[in-house]
C-alpha cells in the first residue's frame, strides 16, 4: 500500500447505501475520512463493483499518504532533536573549553605573579647586598683614610 512497509490486512465491508467501510485492521484520521466523503469528479454512479474498487483504491491512496505524512512528521520530530541534541553537545564542548582556557589562564597568571614575585624578592636581597657593600667600603675608605693620616704624621718629621 505505502511507506512503512505494513503486512497487515484490511477488510471492507459495504453497508444498504453502498459505502465502503474499514472494518478492521486500520485507523483513519478525520481529515482521511473528510477526503473521502468529498465528491470526486471520477465516480461512477453505475456500478458498485467499480465504485468498491475505486474507493478501495482511493482509501489505500489516502492511507499511504497518511502514512507518508505521518512518516515525515516522525522524521522531523527526530530531526528537531538530533538538532537539539548535537546543539547541547556543542554547548558542553564550547563550555569544557571555556573552562579549560579559563584554567590555563590562571595558572598562567599564577605563574607570572609568582615570577613577580620571586623577581621583587630578589632585587631586595641584591639591594641589601649592595648597602652592606657600601658600607663595608665606607668602614675600609674609614679606615684607610685613618691610615693614611697616621703615616703622614710618621712621615712629616722627616720632609
Amino acid at each position: 500500500m505505502g511507506g512503512g512497509g505494513s503486512t497487515r490486512r484490511v477488510t471492507f465491508e459495504a453497508d444498504e447505501n453502498e459505502n465502503i467501510t474499514v472494518v478492521k485492521g486500520v485507523r483513519l484520521s478525520d481529515s482521511v475520512i473528510d477526503r473521502m466523503k468529498e465528491p470526486s469528479g471520477r465516480q461512477h454512479r453505475g456500478s458498485g463493483a467499480v465504485n468498491d474498487e475505486e474507493l478501495k483504491k482511493r482509501i489505500a491512496e489516502e492511507l499511504a499518504l497518511e502514512r507518508a505524512r505521518r512518516d515525515s512528521e516522525a522524521q522531523k520530530r527526530r530531526l528537531t532533536q538530533e538538532k537539539m541534541y548535537v546543539r547541547d553537545e556543542f554547548g558542553k564542548l564550547l563550555e569544557r573549553d571555556r573552562i579549560s582556557s579559563n584554567e590555563h589562564l590562571t595558572r598562567a597568571i599564577l605563574r607570572e605573579r609568582a615570577a613577580t614575585e620571586e623577581e621583587r624578592q630578589k632585587a631586595q636581597r641584591f639591594a641589601r647586598q649592595l648597602e652592606e657593600k657600601e658600607r663595608e667600603l665606607k668602614k675600609h675608605d674609614a679606615y684607610y683614610k685613618e691610615q693614611l693620616a697616621r703615616l703622614e704624621e710618621r712621615v712629616k718629621p722627616f720632609f
